[in-house]
């Protein structure tokens, strides 16, 4: 993992950021836990929320904490926020994907097509960058 402050120090980036983080197991799973508790206690990271899939009997995924503070998010990108997804092309990457397409319909009051071109429009501004594998 990249640290976070390094590169907001070599970056000079003041803007808050905000982790969405996911994997299967809180206690086999939660990579860099130390690292990023303490971005969380110095203020490196502004928010952070993270599904474990597999802790519980209903399957939890980033794309529904993306839901869940849909407006949220919403408001971010609008105000400039950058977008960066990482992990899992065959499924988790395509399914982040349809919840930013959908939080852009809801909270941008766009149709479908303005929605997408929305999306094109900050992968174009290189504000939604994706590292799928």
């Amino acid at each position: 993992m990249v640290h976070f402050e390094v590169i907001r120090d070599t970056t000079a980036a003041k803007g808050r950021n905000w982790l969405f983080f996911g994997n299967p197991h809180c206690s086999t799973d939660y990579l860099y836990q130390e690292e990023i508790e303490c971005y969380i206690a110095d203020g490196t990271l502004a928010k952070f929320d993270v599904a474990w899939s597999r802790d519980q009997k209903e399957k939890l995924y980033v794309q529904h904490l993306m839901q869940e503070k849909s407006a949220e998010l919403w408001s971010w990108l609008k105000n400039g926020a950058a977008f960066y997804v990482c992990g899992d092309a065959s499924r988790m990457a395509k399914d982040v994907d349809q919840a930013l397409l959908k939080i852009a319909e809801e909270h941008g009051k766009l149709s479908t097509e303005n929605a997408a071109a929305f999306i094109s429009q900050l992968k174009k501004e290189k504000r939604y960058l994706r590292d799928v594998y």
